[in-house]
């Protein structure tokens, strides 16, 4: 079969993961462990529907890793103060310590990822994939039905 850009970005996409995967490992955090702390630190207070949302996971299974974070007291659940039966979450102190370990292990992988490419094509790379991400982002024009 031969490669294509989608298939190309799919295969380094699922490789940077893995090479993070097993830094992260060393540590004994699972991806989707980092990704609920790097999302929480992003958007603190987030309800956990939002959270499944942001991580592309339905509601209960946002609510099962919160609830392994919340025992491993990396997360906590505060009452919403404007929905009884809400709950917002937050990263605990021990939670942030936990990502700033991660941290450097991402941009470990990144950089060996980009071992041997001059910064000159990094920058290239990065502009267009901006590009791609903004026109993959844009909402496709609806097309007009033909008069019966």
């Amino acid at each position: 079969m031969d490669e294509n850009i989608g298939t190309m970005l799919a295969q380094v996409s699922r490789l940077l993961r893995r090479s993070f995967d097993e830094r992260a490992r060393t540590i004994g955090v699972t991806r989707p462990q980092s990704q609920v702390l790097a999302l929480l630190h992003r958007h603190q207070g987030i309800n956990q529907g939002g959270l499944a949302e942001l991580l592309e996971v339905e509601p209960i299974t946002a609510g099962r890793m919160i609830d392994r974070l919340q025992e491993a007291e990396l997360v906590e659940r505060r009452a919403d103060p404007g929905d009884r039966r809400a709950w917002r979450l937050y990263l605990t102190a021990r939670g942030q310590e936990l990502l700033d370990q991660l941290r450097p292990l991402g941009q470990e992988a990144i950089q060996s990822a980009l071992d041997g490419i001059a910064e000159s094509e990094r920058d290239q790379l990065m502009d267009m994939l901006e590009r791609i991400r903004t026109n993959l982002s844009r909402k496709p024009a609806l097309k007009a039905e033909p008069p019966r």
